[in-house]
């Protein structure tokens, strides 16, 4: 027997959930019910919906409610979260409005599942960016105890959501063509097309955007270490999917490149991670590009294969040289997938597994 599901938002992480939902299997009763401001029809993974106006009636018809759009639509779990749950429903929250409450559980299924409780019934989904980082550097925490952690990311449009998808393929047009591009300032403050921009959301009063906040933040949560030692720097490039990160991590116990290595290439220890990493085997290119040391790692466009999509690749892993116990890793994920929609699904399998939902 499925379950009654209703999707309220429709942008990128709305048509993913549909789309993970259905590669996944998940059990649903009857249609997804999609929800939003206004009835219309959207086409979602590739499937029309008529999207129904967001109303108490409908979650009444409901088990399990995700809320998508660009941060759960910007408040959508504010007004109607608690409305959902009183009739019934448990809801899984993209949006970042309940993260950092103490009675909301911040959840990664593979790194802190046993958060959710037979008495959960509104459970949040982490920022993109600290997703990533967390399943790549929870298993060497558990193993070492992290002291630091010092990240730069490189993050893709579509954590903006559409409009900036759109914006980038406008100005990237334009930029061919020889123009300067032409920039909508309510997306980004410059323009984006062979651009980077080291500004995501709001700048704070301590210097920090509220991006880079969220990953000391929420990272703190889900770890249970209200004082681990973070310095983020999130970055905007001109990608239209995926986030990557540079990661310096430093531990208190021992840790070395080898362990690490030792430690991520194992599904048991690190689920959700796989490393690409160690000499490449493209032998013509190492020739044509006179490198015989080169090595392999991931990049954003790995994800478009089946067997990453939904991973956390991790590679460059090394040494730091100017700390003991301090190491170096690059770690690549799809922000809408793994970082939005699949640990959101990943969520309500698990409830499900252990007889939560």
């Amino acid at each position: 027997m499925g379950l009654k599901v209703g999707l309220v938002g429709v942008g990128p992480v709305g048509d993913m959930i549909i789309r993970v939902l259905r590669e996944r299997n998940f059990p649903i009763d009857g249609k997804i019910i999609v929800m939003a401001t206004s009835e219309r029809t959207e086409v979602l993974g590739g499937e029309s919906f008529l999207v129904r106006k967001i109303s108490a009636e409908l979650f009444k018809e409901l088990d399990l409610v995700f809320f998508a759009g660009k941060e759960g639509a910007q408040g959508a779990s504010v007004q109607w979260g608690k409305i959902a749950v009183d009739n019934g429903c448990v809801v899984i929250d993209n949006g970042g409005d309940f993260r950092m409450h103490p009675d909301y559980p911040l959840v990664i299924p593979e790194v802190n599942m046993d958060a959710v409780t037979k008495d959960t019934r509104h459970i949040c989904n982490p920022n993109c960016s600290t997703i990533q980082m967390v399943v790549a550097l929870a298993p060497l925490h558990k193993v070492a105890r992290l002291h630091r952690v010092v990240v730069s990311t490189y993050q893709s449009v579509s954590g903006f959501g559409g409009a900036a998808m759109d914006q980038l393929k406008d100005e990237m047009n334009q930029v061919v063509e020889g123009k300067v591009p032409e920039t909508d300032s309510r997306i980004f403050a410059h323009p984006m097309a062979s651009n980077c921009l080291p500004h995501i959301d709001r700048f704070m009063a301590n210097g920090y955007t509220k991006e880079e906040m969220k990953m000391v933040n929420e990272t703190r949560k889900i770890l249970n270490e209200p004082n681990l030692l973070i310095n983020p720097t999130t970055v905007r490039i001109p990608v239209l999917v995926g986030h990557s990160e540079s990661v310096n991590a430093e531990f208190m116990g021992e840790m070395t490149a080898e362990k690490a290595l030792e430690i991520l290439s194992d599904p048991r220890q690190s689920p959700g991670v796989i490393v690409i990493d160690g000499p490449t085997g493209d032998t013509q290119g190492k020739d044509i590009r006179k490198d015989p040391l080169e090595r392999q790692y991931p990049t954003a466009m790995d994800l478009k294969e089946d067997q990453y999509k939904d991973a956390v690749l991790v590679g460059r892993i090394r040494d730091d040289s100017t700390a003991r116990n301090a190491i170096n890793l690059w770690c690549v994920s799809d922000n809408l997938r793994k970082g939005a929609a699949t640990n959101a699904v990943q969520i309500a399998e698990a409830m499900l597994e252990r007889g939560l939902l």
